[in-house]
């Protein structure tokens, strides 16, 4: 049995006490969590059962990688800057790559299959971060889900050996809280629904 199936948190609980965490301890995350993570991800629903998720999990010097993506997209859109400018914006963009312990770049691998539809291998893929976020929240890790422009561009991409048909879906930080959990809000769910009955 892998930890996530082990929580005793309940649902419900999990649900709605799960918040996005952007500052984490740089404290090392045990392996078996980030596998229950990844166990829980994995159990998302897709339709036709492809299963289109991939993971690729970055810790340590591990996350360099990331790094190095960053930091050349930035350079990028930072046309006309040269030498200690230009090395300022770089190392600032790789250190968004440490900001947590343990890094996960999900992506989409989507079937080619004619009976498949395109977008609902995404809604598959990110379905699997909703899993792995609540199942973060219920071992009492934080998760933040992050996204942005860096994360679309094609150098992203060829960092992890996507193929041209795959995508990133979300970039998920993962670490032991290092800020206090604020309440969640939300507006009542009356406002956005629309009972149909005959």
């Amino acid at each position: 049995m892998t930890d996530f199936m082990k929580l005793s948190m309940s649902l419900g609980e999990a649900i709605a006490g799960r918040r996005s965490i952007g500052r984490v301890k740089q404290d090392p995350v045990d392996k078996q969590q980030i596998e229950a993570l990844l166990d829980a991800a994995n159990w998302a629903p897709s339709h036709h059962a492809t299963e289109p998720w991939r993971f690729f999990v970055m810790t340590g010097g591990g996350r360099q990688k990331l790094a190095d993506a960053y930091a050349d997209i930035a350079a990028e859109g930072a046309a006309g800057s040269a030498g200690e400018e230009l090395e300022t914006i770089r190392s600032k963009a790789a250190g968004k790559a440490f900001r947590a312990p343990v890094v996960i770049a999900v992506a989409v691998s989507p079937s080619d299959a004619p009976s498949v539809n395109r977008m609902e291998e995404f809604a598959a893929a990110h379905s699997a971060v909703q899993n792995m976020l609540l199942a973060a929240h219920g071992l009492g890790l934080g998760t933040i889900w992050r996204s942005g422009e860096p994360m679309y561009h094609p150098r992203m991409k060829q960092a992890f050996g996507l193929a041209p048909s795959d995508e990133l879906v979300g970039l998920v930080y993962v670490g032991y809280p290092d800020m206090q959990l604020l309440p969640g809000k939300r507006r009542p769910v009356s406002e956005k629904t629309v009972w149909i009955s005959e």
